[in-house]
């Protein structure tokens, strides 16, 4: 729970909590997969704000084993004696392949010796229930953490961007792997194009009433080579860019109206600077974090301060 020397739930001290005897740190995995609305089964060309280069480390590569993918990701981040652990699954539907490929993917992770359980980003509807049985029995010895990009809780916003789902599909993901005690995370992006500040903040009402473990925020990000900048440069009046200090307090608003009991991961994402067209706030999301909680000392303010059950 947030208290009055840290506002809200860090992803940190829940790390801490749940791995007491050593210091855990994510490794990202590319294993190979698609998307629907990429390979035709939805659509083609993927999310318009999407260009999935922007999420890979160099060691990241779908040419790469995942025992090799992770060796290269534990010599990258090796700082602490005795460090463990989570295979990310992140880039593209971690998800959207036959079971039994998937079961091979997550258990190669699994037998690596320093990884102690594995995070898998995929999109709600690509999730179906013999996957969830098996990860739910994986989550009796094992962390297994499923991310869902839900992204936004309006019908309107979800077709604009062709995510291909709606948010009945996210609601429905998010139960039922909840519901097999999986640990599960929410995605959402802040600002997408035609989201008024009174419907951006209701996501974070409509989010609370969901059985999350917890969520991930990021600001709206242009970035090269997608769908959306092509949109931009003919529509700029559709878009509103966030200076950084009017997105620290669109996010404290945001998580004023967070069930307190949710984990907040994260604020802010960075795309590299040769992807990305706006914002460009030159900072750093340490130095970007340690502002928000200057504001939210002086605000006064904490998460679910005006949550509603």
């Amino acid at each position: 729970m947030a208290t009055l020397d840290k506002r809200y739930n860090d992803y940190s001290s829940y790390l801490k909590g749940v791995f007491p005897d050593f210091k855990v740190q994510k490794i990202s995995i590319n294993a190979g997969f698609t998307c629907p609305n990429r390979d035709g089964s939805i659509s083609h060309g993927g999310c318009t704000f999407c260009n999935n280069q922007t999420f890979n480390p160099e060691y990241c590569q779908p040419d790469k084993s995942i025992r090799q993918q992770l060796d290269e990701g534990v010599e990258f981040f090796k700082k602490y004696e005795g460090q463990k652990y989570l295979a990310y699954f992140q880039a593209y539907s971690n998800t959207y392949a036959p079971n039994a490929i998937l079961k091979q993917r997550y258990e190669e992770a699994l037998s690596h010796p320093d990884v102690v359980g594995i995070v898998i980003g995929t999109r709600p509807d690509c999730v179906n229930e013999e996957l969830l049985d098996y990860l739910g029995h994986l989550a009796q010895e094992r962390y297994v953490m499923v991310e869902y990009g839900v992204e936004s809780t309006i019908d309107r916003t979800l077709q604009a961007i062709n995510r291909g789902h709606l948010f009945e599909a996210s609601q429905k993901a998010i139960r039922q792997t909840a519901d097999r005690k999986i640990h599960t995370c929410a995605h959402l992006i802040l600002g997408l194009p035609g989201e008024s500040r009174e419907e951006i903040l209701s996501h974070a009402e409509r989010i609370s009433e969901l059985p999350l473990t917890s969520i991930k925020l990021h600001q709206l990000q242009l970035i090269r080579g997608t769908k959306m900048a092509t949109e931009y440069a003919k529509r700029p009046e559709w878009f509103k860019f966030y200076t950084a200090d009017e997105y620290i307090d669109l996010a404290i608003d945001f998580i004023e109206r967070v069930n307190p009991t949710f984990v907040i991961e994260r604020f802010v994402s960075q795309s590299p600077s040769e992807f990305r067209i706006l914002p460009n706030w030159g900072l750093k999301n340490y130095e970007f974090t340690a502002k928000l909680e200057k504001r939210l000392r002086e605000r006064d303010s904490r998460q679910g301060l005006k949550w509603k059950k």
